[in-house]
């Protein structure tokens, strides 16, 4: 099943190559969307595709790459919409 999730990660998140190790997980996983960072210190990132690969993302979010220190993860789910063919990562605010 196809699913689509929009996910804030807070913490330590950036400066650490949060971006480039979501965006390496996330075409490993065949999941499509997009990662940036925010100007509150965030990471805000929407994943699409299979649930169980979404989920992997997911999880890979919970504790980031080395260096991360990962506090809080809000995922809201939201309808598939299909709209993105790979991942990329968003530069700016």
């Amino acid at each position: 099943m196809k699913v689509r999730a929009h996910v804030f990660v807070s913490g330590r998140v950036q400066g650490v190559f949060f971006r480039s190790e979501t965006s390496y997980e996330a075409e490993r996983r065949n999941v499509a969307g997009w990662v940036r960072n925010t100007s509150d210190g965030r990471v805000e990132a929407v994943f699409e595709g299979e649930k169980e690969d979404v989920e992997k993302v997911i999880d890979f979010s919970r504790r980031g790459p080395l260096g991360a220190r990962v506090t809080k993860v809000d995922v809201r789910w939201e309808d598939y919409s299909g709209e993105f063919r790979d991942f990329k990562i968003r530069y700016g605010y």
